[in-house]
């Protein structure tokens, strides 16, 4: 599935769009440059989802963890900064993946062994205009 975002104001219509087109999938894998807008996305994904925690990139903490009005919990991973999959074992990230809840994980390319082959991958790319192209597949 490919979704265009040409303007931030519509955010929050790709966000419930992706929401829907995820279903059942419970790791995802958000994939683009530096600035190309994964964390303003998994903002935008955590409030249609009712999250009533302050979201933002855990750059520095690896993991985030956020809850919505029904005291359910969402994990939001940033792997840029490590420098081994060891770092993410460490944390028990695998236990976090295979848990059931809502994943989003940032810079998995950083993690390909611990990945969970059972995934939603949302690749953000950025157009000549600065639209982001977002394109959407599940892998079984």
């Amino acid at each position: 599935m490919q979704l265009i975002l040409s303007d931030l104001g519509e955010i929050d219509i790709v966000a419930q769009k992706i929401i829907e087109y995820a279903g059942e999938e419970s790791v995802w894998l958000f994939e683009g440059e530096m600035g190309a807008g994964k964390t303003t996305l998994i903002k935008a994904i955590c409030k249609q989802l009712g999250i009533v925690d302050e979201t933002s990139s855990p750059t520095f903490a690896l993991v985030n963890v956020y809850e919505n009005e029904k005291a359910e919990e969402f994990y939001h991973f940033d792997f840029y900064r490590i420098n081994d999959e060891v770092e993410a074992i460490d944390i028990g990230a695998d236990e976090y993946f295979y848990s059931g809840r809502l994943c989003f994980i940032e810079w998995s390319e950083k993690i390909p062994s611990l990945t969970p082959q059972k995934n939603l991958k949302i690749s953000i790319n950025l157009d000549a205009e600065r639209n982001r192209m977002i394109s959407l597949s599940k892998h079984e």
